[in-house]
């Protein structure tokens, strides 16, 4: 089966005309995307096959999704840690945070060391919008999710893929690629 998705640009317009004739703020946009990836990580990986979940945000939008995700999980019964090393300064993603740590959801410095503590994996870096060289500190992350041998669930598309062409044809990303049997007409998992 192939991999089904849509253009950087369809999605672009689509959060537009969500925002703007379906009046839905940029918050309810995160949170339904927040829950679905919740969601999916529950379908693909329950409860029964660990709880340990590792959240990896990037800075944008689809770190949001993922910090949103993980107080979902957390609600699950899953004990989520956020790995989020550039924080940013805006309200929204002040506010997500914040929401975690209230539950005393764990955020680590250390992606490695919290990989060898962990059973999945929620791969929130970077989102469909991503074009360019991955910046640090993300090239030994990314290099750690192509490594791991832990399921990984990527929201929008593996970090690093360019979501028109998909993965970069060599270098950091090559290889991240999910298994035939994690793809589905509802969403992928890399695993």
């Amino acid at each position: 089966m192939g991999l089904k998705t849509l253009s950087a640009k369809a999605a672009a317009a689509l959060d537009k005309e969500l925002m703007s004739t379906g009046a839905f703020s940029i918050d309810q946009l995160m949170e339904l995307a927040g829950l679905s990836v919740s969601q999916a990580v529950y379908r693909v990986h329950p409860l029964s096959k660990g709880q340990n979940v590792l959240v990896a945000c990037g800075p944008g939008n689809n770190g949001g999704d993922g910090l949103v995700a993980a107080r979902h999980l957390r609600h699950y019964g899953y004990k989520p840690s956020i790995y989020y090393p550039k924080r940013s300064k805006n309200e929204l993603y002040q506010r997500l945070a914040q929401q975690l740590e209230d539950l005393n959801v764990p955020f680590v410095d250390d992606f490695p060391t919290a990989l060898k503590s962990t059973d999945h994996i929620v791969d929130a870096i970077f989102g469909f919008s991503f074009s360019g060289e991955v910046r640090e500190p993300f090239p030994a992350v990314i290099k750690a999710l192509e490594e791991t041998k832990l399921p990984v669930t990527s929201v929008d598309a593996p970090s690093s893929w360019n979501i028109e062409d998909g993965p970069p044809s060599s270098g950091l990303g090559s290889s991240f690629h999910p298994e035939d049997d994690t793809l589905s007409e509802e969403g992928m998992s890399h695993a």
